[in-house]
């Protein structure tokens, strides 16, 4: 992977891995495989097979990437890293809408220990936070504050889980679960619905709505702008914040995606003075960048 300085001190990166070999895949995506009894080629050969067959969509992405004005293998790739590493493909994109009803049927409350989210950031902890305007900003600072005041400590009588504020608040179904094509968490598209707003003129999600929120991010033409403008994000986070330019490198976006806390790696990036640098799930997707382009054509 190359870089070269472009305008403004931007550095950019051009198309490729740094590391010749692919870093270290976690434990948990190895249980996970081993639990399905299948392969990581097996299962990114069938998210290829899904995308091959779907000609829809692949229509929806690149119309929401243009909506988004990134490269659209940016959302092949986070697909594919998802179907790889954390769950195994549907066999067509419409079985997502049939597999999210058996879950939405009914109202769906974010909350812990009966206290519903929406009660929880009302906290005077959470004062600062509740007056901004931006639903990534607001919902940055909340969990920002859930890690400095409540993660795994007690507070007034209640003793928190050490755990993400994501998981404990807006996973109603088991901890860990993600779904729909995206594998979105409730509380990222909860960040991005401004974003998806203004790009796109749909209806913004809220945090009493659970049920809007799962319907969302369980229906691939629905959820395609929240995985599209998380990727966007990191793009911008990257740019105004470490000063690298990474929207010509889909490893580096799919590494993100699965990281998630953009703005917070950039930043730490910068203290470094480093380079950005793939993850096992990011390399994947910069070695099979060309098959995953001729998916577009």
């Amino acid at each position: 992977m190359g870089a070269t300085s472009s305008a403004g001190a931007v550095t950019k990166l051009e198309p490729g891995n740094v590391n010749a070999e692919q870093p270290r895949i976690p434990q948990a995506s190895a249980n996970r495989t081993r639990a399905l009894n299948t392969t990581y080629e097996r299962k990114y050969q069938r998210v290829l097979r899904l995308l091959r067959t779907d000609k829809t969509l692949i229509a929806n992405i690149k119309a929401t990437a243009k909506d988004f004005k990134i490269d659209p293998v940016h959302i092949i790739g986070a697909i594919v890293g998802e179907h790889t590493y954390n769950v195994d493909a549907l066999d067509r994109a419409q079985t997502y809408v049939i597999k999210a009803m058996s879950y939405i049927q009914d109202d769906i409350d974010f909350e812990y220990d009966g206290e519903s989210v929406d009660a929880f950031i009302q906290r005077p902890d959470f004062d600062r936070c509740n007056t901004i305007k931006s639903s990534l900003n607001a919902w940055i600072c909340r969990e920002n504050v859930w890690d400095q005041t409540f993660r795994g400590k007690s507070v007034q009588g209640t003793t928190f889980p050490n755990d993400r504020f994501s998981a404990v608040f807006f996973q109603p179904f088991f901890a860990g679960q993600t779904f729909g094509i995206g594998q979105m968490n409730p509380l990222t598209a909860l960040m991005m619905t401004d974003r998806v707003a203004r790009a796109t003129g749909a209806e913004k999600l809220d945090h009493r709505n659970g049920k809007q929120v799962y319907e969302t991010i369980m229906d691939p033409e629905l959820t395609l702008p929240y995985i599209a403008a998380t990727i966007a994000q990191s793009i911008e986070d990257y740019r105004r914040l470490a000063a690298f330019d990474i929207s010509n490198n889909p490893g580096i976006t799919a590494t993100l995606y699965n990281t998630g806390r953009s703005a917070e790696r950039a930043r730490a990036l910068q203290r470094k003075s480093g380079a950005p640098q793939e993850n096992y799930y990011g390399w994947l997707i910069n070695d099979r960048e060309a098959e995953l382009r001729a998916l577009l054509d």
